[in-house]
């Protein structure tokens, strides 16, 4: 009886450490990633205070409302081990993918005097910022995670950040907050053309040659 219940100890410990095989790298990787999810959404909180436009609002509120449940996801895989309630789901933003080119005459900018000058294109800039440095604090520490059900809901979750992220720079690139130049046609016709395509070969198809 008591060896039955030494195997059962030794099974359940055993499965314990399969599910929690993080590396220290990682544990700080993760802390970094949750700590800085619960951020964004906390600042995402203070943003709607300040929004009058009713789209940039909705875009806030329907990003809201994915990240808090990515994060939740990320907690359950962090803490333990197995998978989450549910699937990653992909992001999908409604705005149109239509982008306007080119620069026209607008204020220079500076540094607001005063909380009450905060608007729209401030507000989505500060949005903006924060999915980009997201996407890519995600995906340099998805390369390293060691434990699977982890680092496949961090690795899921990069491209929804830059999905979200996009449709931040269509919402300001639609209200021109944020421009878009283009260098002149033939330029980037010649840019366009600088590459060629070639077959695929093995590197050892041909033994070096050494003089």
């Amino acid at each position: 009886m008591q060896n039955q219940i030494h195997q059962q100890d030794m099974h359940q410990s055993t499965n314990y450490q399969a599910k929690m095989n993080h590396g220290g790298h990682e544990m700080f990787d993760a802390h970094e990633i949750i700590s800085g999810t619960i951020s964004l959404l906390n600042q995402y909180q203070m943003y709607d205070q300040f929004m009058k436009d009713q789209e940039l609002k909705t875009i806030l509120q329907r990003q809201y409302t994915f990240i808090n449940d990515l994060y939740n996801l990320m907690v359950q895989a962090f803490s333990t081990g197995e998978d989450p309630s549910h699937r990653t789901q992909a992001y999908e933003m409604q705005l149109s993918h239509d982008i306007v080119y080119g620069l026209t005459p607008s204020q220079p900018k500076k540094p607001n005097q005063s909380i009450n000058e905060l608007g729209e294109q401030c507000l989505s800039s500060f949005m903006l910022g924060q999915c980009k440095s997201m996407a890519g604090l995600l995906g340099m520490a998805a390369c390293e995670i060691t434990n699977p059900v982890l680092r496949r809901v961090v690795a899921a979750s990069v491209p929804n950040f830059v999905e979200m992220a996009y449709e931040l720079f269509l919402y300001q690139n639609k209200h021109q907050y944020y421009q878009v130049p283009q260098l002149q046609q033939q330029d980037m016709a010649q840019m366009v053309n600088s590459f060629t395509i070639t077959k695929a070969s093995s590197i050892n198809q041909q033994p070096p040659m050494y003089m």
